[in-house]
């Protein structure tokens, strides 16, 4: 019993529900009753954190969420509805669908990989390699070939030409009398021009006498049996002109200086129509024919068309047997830039190894924004393309339309992407609308590839941020927005990184636009001055008003009343050559000039404002348009218009 009486007391004083009923089942109560207590107390902490929780979330959801509560309920039900369903479409179908090009002839497009597959990877290594080095000797080895002779018929090295350089700029670059570019006889040197001269055009109004030109070959006589070109002509226009040189490889020859040249009448030769000029000028030019400059020139070839059938070559083997996109784009990439830099569409040089040194300072940046490109565009969309063939058309074909746009876009009349150059070209503006129809529909498309693969949102947003970018560009002040080749590029290559064949076309033809900007010209800025954008184009400034001239036998006096403000005198141009420059600060002023009686041909004048400038030089204004003295004494006023 003590023992008993012990575990009693123990019970009792363990378990106090044993006094009650004395039963083990007093226990499971207690414990019954126990955890009743625990739960109640957790389902009181439970609604404690609950209510602290709605606490935060209401002391949160004002913050964050409210604002979208204040809209919804300004918002129409039926807006409401319709933008809901407006997001759900744009963030695309679950699961998202993505692209994948499903080859014609899968089998044969993807033979050339197969067959490199076979061969080990350090083989296959050692052929990329060799085959980067082979074109790299061949292109250097056609290079020195096609170098300038050392002499051409005595009169030494000739002079590297573009296709727009002249003796004789403009009135206003050569100076009063044309003193700044003397000499005007007396002396001849080599030349050499490259191939594509018949091209180039003049592309800002420019005039020649009465007449005023654009759009055209700037090339003024070479109807007579000497071959006598106004000196303001382009020499390598001129040459294709006389047959000197021809258009698809270029050439080189000897250019002379005769002196005064009078009634440059105008013929079509060689795809070329000149200007007429029935007055004088004070410099001109011929070519030498000599046998043994002849001899000597035909050496002279533009070695364009040689590199560019290698180019063409090695960059389709790299499309057909490149097993990855690096191995695809990079030596493709490096192929179109030395290509376009230092053969089809070089900039200006004077020998190859300047050409050289000016190529390689333009690739390494250029290089850093391809890999970009690679990064973010290129590799999502040719990683896993099958379709070696449709890459090597689409891709690498695009990529050749835009690196030569010198060529392939020759025919689309639109020079420059600035107002000025759309409103004054014939059919700028229909062709413009026309590529801005075929862009909005590659877009739409794009957008519709985009929404399926769900990336429309991230896609639209970036497009988004460079839209307002450009438009706070665009209303920087006393600057105006420039879109090159290479900033187009930038805009749209985003645009492409996806894999269907219509972004293959779009991002090869896009990344060759980049190419053919940075090659040729650099990193240009984004955004220009308006001189600089202008070039050589009309101010679109005031002009003198000229009072009717007083004519007396072989003589003829104009006179002007007033200046116009921020101008401190007049120049006239008489036969597009300034002949006289007021001094500053005058108000009022005459001009006179006295013709020789034996001329018996007109005589042009063109008058406007000129500014001195405190560091020396002269600033001109836009210029009247030619008023004609006629050899019989009469006047014929000066047409309405500047030039």
């Amino acid at each position: 019993m003590a023992a008993g009486e012990t575990k009693s007391a123990r019970v009792t004083t363990t378990v106090p529900g044993d006094v009650e009923d004395g039963t083990n089942g007093g226990h499971n109560h207690d414990r019954i009753v126990s955890r009743s207590s625990t739960l109640s107390q957790e389902g009181t902490r439970s609604k404690t954190v609950t209510r602290r929780r709605s606490l935060d979330i209401e002391e949160v959801e004002p913050r964050h969420r409210s604002w979208h509560r204040r809209v919804a309920q300004c918002t129409p039900a039926p807006v409401a509805r319709w933008s809901r369903k407006g997001v759900s479409w744009i963030r695309g179908p679950e699961p998202p669908s993505v692209h994948r090009i499903t080859p014609f002839f899968e089998r044969w497009q993807t033979l050339p990989v197969r067959l490199l597959a076979r061969l080990p990877q350090w083989l296959r290594i050692c052929i990329f390699g060799i085959a980067c080095i082979l074109w790299v000797v061949v292109f250097a080895v056609i290079l020195s070939d096609y170098s300038l002779p050392s002499n051409i018929g005595g009169f030494g090295a000739p002079v590297k030409l573009s296709c727009v350089n002249n003796l004789w700029p403009s009135a206003q670059y050569c100076g009063l009398d044309g003193r700044d570019c003397f000499p005007f006889s007396n002396s001849s040197f080599p030349f050499n021009c490259p191939a594509g001269c018949l091209s180039a055009h003049v592309l800002n109004p420019r005039a020649i006498g009465d007449e005023i030109i654009n759009y055209r070959s700037l090339v003024v006589g070479g109807a007579d049996d000497a071959l006598l070109y106004r000196g303001d002509s382009f020499i390598c226009g001129a040459a294709i002109h006389a047959g000197v040189i021809g258009n698809g490889n270029g050439g080189c020859g000897v250019v002379s200086l005769r002196g005064d040249g009078h009634k440059f009448a105008a013929v079509s030769r060689n795809g070329i129509d000149s200007v007429a000029f029935d007055s004088s000028f004070p410099m001109s030019f011929s070519f030498n024919q000599a046998s043994d400059v002849i001899s000597v020139s035909g050496q002279c070839r533009d070695p364009r068309w040689n590199l560019l059938i290698l180019s063409t070559i090695f960059t389709a083997l790299f499309g057909l047997f490149a097993s990855s996109p690096a191995t695809f784009f990079a030596p493709i990439f490096t192929i179109l830039f030395f290509q376009i830099a230092m053969a089809s569409d070089p900039p200006s040089f004077s020998d190859y190894p300047s050409l050289a040194s000016t190529t390689l300072g333009r690739f390494l940046p250029a290089a850093f924004v391809a890999a970009l490109f690679y990064r973010f565009s290129v590799r999502k969309t040719l990683r896993n393309c099958s379709g070696n063939i449709e890459k090597t058309v689409l891709w690498v074909g695009g990529a050749w339309v835009g690196a030569l746009g010198n060529y392939t876009f020759e025919q689309i009349p639109i020079q420059r992407l600035t107002g000025h150059d759309i409103r004054q070209q014939p059919g700028a503006i229909t062709a413009l609308v026309i590529i801005v129809l075929v862009l909005f529909a590659v877009v739409l498309y794009q957008c519709w590839c985009f929404r399926n693969e769900g990336r429309l949102p991230r896609y639209l947003a970036l497009y988004a941020t460079l839209g307002v970018s450009l438009g706070i560009l665009a209303a920087m002040p006393q600057l105006n927005l420039r879109i090159h080749h290479y900033i187009l590029a930038l805009l749209l290559l985003p645009g492409t990184a996806l894999q269907t064949r219509v972004s293959l076309l779009c991002q090869g033809l896009l990344v060759g636009l980049f190419v053919n900007g940075i090659a040729r010209w650099g990193f240009d800025s984004i955004l220009q001055t308006a001189d600089a954008l202008r070039g050589d184009a009309q101010l679109g400034s005031g002009i003198p008003a000229i009072l009717e001239p007083v004519i007396n036998g072989t003589s003829i006096s104009f006179v002007w009343e007033s200046l116009l403000r921020g101008y401190q005198g007049v120049s006239v141009l008489v036969n597009d050559v300034e002949r006289y420059r007021g001094t500053g600060g005058v108000t009022t002023g005459s001009f006179i000039w006295n013709r020789s009686s034996a001329a018996g041909s007109p005589d042009y004048f063109r008058f406007g404002f000129i500014d001195y400038q405190p560091f020396g030089g002269v600033a001109y204004s836009d210029f009247t348009r030619a008023g004609t003295w006629w050899p019989n004494g009469t006047w014929s006023g000066i047409p309405p218009g500047r030039t």
